[in-house]
């Protein structure tokens, strides 16, 4: 099993109900729901790093491919 800490954390009191009301919906503890919810945020935050990084990426290619194509027309013309 998971070793596991207790955290104390300040949540405005609107968040505290919609989250608690969430919670309920789901028929799990407020520990649970914000565990899933911490989880969920994570997995996102790293999808949305590796799209950038991929975005990045095609970019660099992008930019790449250009001066190849543009190697190649010159060579085409000589």
């Amino acid at each position: 099993m998971t070793e596991k800490k207790k955290v104390l954390i300040c949540l405005p009191t609107e968040l505290l109900a919609q989250a608690d009301a969430m919670a309920n919906e789901e028929q799990k503890s407020r520990s649970e729901f914000i565990r899933c919810a911490m989880k969920l945020y994570i997995r996102q935050k790293h999808k949305m790093e590796i799209r950038e990084k991929l975005r990045r990426g095609y970019e660099q290619m992008a930019h790449i491919n250009t001066e190849w194509a543009e190697l190649g027309l010159s060579a085409d013309e000589e």
